[in-house]
């Protein structure tokens, strides 16, 4: 029988604005996070400052803007037309206020909600801005929102513009640390969607001249294109297209409004029907859309009113209205690449024959793979019916849009004992468990029908669900666990291997994920302490003297599920697989995993040497 409770008046409680952001995040910023992923919420907090700047840009105030990160201080400087001094408290302190719900003023903005940098100022430690117009200078301090200090100037010699710096609280983003890879990537794409816009980060300079055409020129080797790319530019929309020669899945990147529209939605799914359309017609053969699809590197940008998005996060677009005088998103998009990019195949013959002849090697290579394919999906289905290797977490048991896909993470682990001890450890609403058996095949060099034909690939991929397109990826993280000796770090690189030769996109898109484990367990009857490093043991061995006990663990199987939990949970450590955008993957590729050249004993050795020295300094 259930327990009965009291329920009066007293059990009703009214928060004010940064108490309800305090207490539930998640719903404004998405996940937390420490900084290892590119989607956490102390990056969302740099977007909320930033998209106020870029949205004065497009409205034609401030062609620069100046951003800084000292530690964890982050300062945000533009030179528009600065907030009206009177609001410049209101605008960062009280909810559902903002100049954007004037459209005539904010047309086309990213944040029309008036949360944004609220949520900023809430859940900082320190958050100060300021804002200098008509020669008058307004500041407002700010301690995890509760106002401090404010400031009225009434003559002031600063350029016009506003001002933002925070902190993030410590409290809310354990152990978090900003990543330049992440946040140049993120400005990146700011100055491709505003061509004449100039972002100054840390003193170095971003800009670009040709928009979405310069985004996948940086992002993609040139000697790697099937053709010169296709770039056209309309009203409120911009499309950018080529073909991989050797990438074999599509790889997209979207914006609404400046937004990285990561997950996609009715713009993205409009586009990649409109080629498959256009394609089509213009060769006059209904090819399937896989085939047309197949290696493509694409981006698209359009402009809507009022956009409607689907989180907080704004990282898929749900609306289908373009607003104003258009027809509907599909529509718009639809006749836009019908039209040009059917007359851009028509003027550029070589062009449309590569392309033609893509689709069709394309064409040859999926009915090859038919059988095959239908074996590999056959047994994966049998494999996960009976739970050999995919322990599968709640989130994917329900809605497919459950707000907590950013937080889903799949582990692949080696040998039963490791996913035995992660598996009982786990958050089963988020973490899922893929277990590995024996060494992965290193794959460098061979062809997609490997994928199928290979038990674990086959398994991994259905796992994931990334054969045809990274839109479906079903876990936002995944984090290869192996144990920290010579066999793990092996298969870590079998692993990556895999992921660079036929996916890609899940890496250049910071899905992919080393977890680090502790080396050693130093304790004594009061105190345990895990390390992760040399250092860090002897730190820990000078803090508990005398003659702690130490445990250097051999493998991920050794650590009890009860210590496992810590370090899978709030703390655990990850770290993130970047490419070095100054080496294409089929160079790396070559280097690490090709024949056994002179250049890579060389590196080997050189850098056992330094590897060996750091551990005889901390010895």
């Amino acid at each position: 029988m259930a327990v009965q409770s009291n329920y009066t008046e007293d059990n009703i409680r009214s928060l004010d604005w940064k108490e309800h952001i305090r207490m539930r995040p998640g719903m404004y910023i998405g996940k937390l996070g420490d900084g290892s992923s590119p989607d956490d919420g102390i990056y969302i907090l740099l977007k909320e400052v930033l998209d106020n700047s870029i949205d004065e840009y497009v409205m034609g105030a401030g062609k620069t803007i100046d951003i800084s990160i000292n530690g964890n201080k982050v300062t945000v400087r533009d030179y528009g037309r600065g907030i009206p001094l009177g609001k410049v408290v209101d605008v960062v302190s009280k909810m559902n206020t903002g100049g954007k719900y004037d459209s005539k003023a904010f047309k086309k903005s990213v944040g029309l909600n008036g949360v944004g940098t609220k949520a900023v100022n809430a859940l900082s430690n320190y958050f100060r801005v300021e804002s200098t117009r008509d020669g008058k200078s307004a500041s407002a301090e700010f301690e995890k929102g509760e106002l401090i200090n404010k400031d009225l100037l009434d003559d002031s010699s600063r350029r016009k513009g506003t001002k933002v710096s925070f902190i993030p609280d410590e409290t809310i983003f354990k152990n978090y640390k900003y990543r330049n890879e992440y946040i140049v990537k993120m400005l990146k794409n700011y100055v491709y969607l505003n061509p004449g816009l100039t972002i100054v980060f840390n003193g170095e300079k971003y800009f670009s001249e040709n928009g979405l055409k310069d985004l996948l020129t940086d992002n993609t080797n040139e000697s790697d294109l099937l053709y010169p790319i296709i770039h056209l530019r309309g009203d409120d929309i911009e499309v950018a297209i080529t073909h991989s020669k050797t990438q074999y899945s599509e790889e997209y990147h979207s914006f609404v409004n400046g937004q990285n529209t990561t997950q996609g939605g009715t713009h993205l799914n409009a586009f990649r029907e409109a080629v498959v359309k256009t394609i089509r017609e213009f060769y006059g053969k209904n090819f399937d859309a896989s085939d047309i699809r197949k290696s493509i590197i694409s981006a698209i940008a359009i402009k809507v009113m009022e956009p409607v998005f689907e989180s907080q996060t704004k990282t898929k677009l749900g609306s289908t209205d373009m607003g104003g005088d258009y027809p509907t998103v599909r529509t718009y998009i639809n006749d836009f690449v019908k039209t040009q990019l059917d007359n851009y195949l028509h003027k550029n013959a070589d062009t449309a024959e590569k392309i033609q002849r893509k689709i069709l090697q394309a064409e040859r290579e999926r009915k090859e793979l038919s059988g095959i394919r239908k074996l590999a999906k056959d047994r994966a289905k049998k494999a996960s019916l009976h739970n050999k290797k995919l322990r599968d977490c709640r989130v994917h048991f329900g809605d497919t849009k459950n707000e907590r896909n950013l937080e889903t993470t799949l582990f692949i682990t080696e040998g039963d004992s490791a996913s035995g001890s992660i598996t009982k450890s786990r958050d089963v609403n988020t973490q899922a468990v893929f277990s590995l058996k024996g060494k992965p095949l290193n794959c460098y060099g061979l062809t997609k029908k490997i994928v199928y034909e290979n038990e674990e690939f086959n398994l991994l991929q259905a796992a994931l669900n990334i054969e045809e397109s990274l839109e479906d990826l079903r876990y936002n993280n995944v984090v290869i666990a192996t144990d920290a000796d010579v066999d793990g770090m092996h298969i870590r690189l079998l692993l990556i291997t895999f992921f660079l030769q036929f996916f890609p996109e899940v890496i250049k898109e910071g899905h992919l994920y080393i977890l680090q484990t502790p080396l050693f367990r130093v304790r004594n009857k009061k105190e345990t302490i895990y390390c992760y490093t040399d250092e860090e043991r002897v730190n820990a061995i000078h803090k508990l003297k005398p003659k702690p006990e130490i445990t250097r663990f051999k493998g991920l199987g050794e650590i009890s599920p009860d210590e496992f939990k810590y370090f899978i949970g709030e703390d655990m450590r990850l770290d993130p697989v970047m490419l070095d955008e100054h080496m294409s993957i089929d160079e790396l590729l070559s280097f690490y995993m090709g024949k056994n050249t002179p250049s890579r004993q060389e590196f080997i050795i050189n850098n056992l040497k330094v590897e060996l020295d750091l551990i005889e300094e901390n010895n």
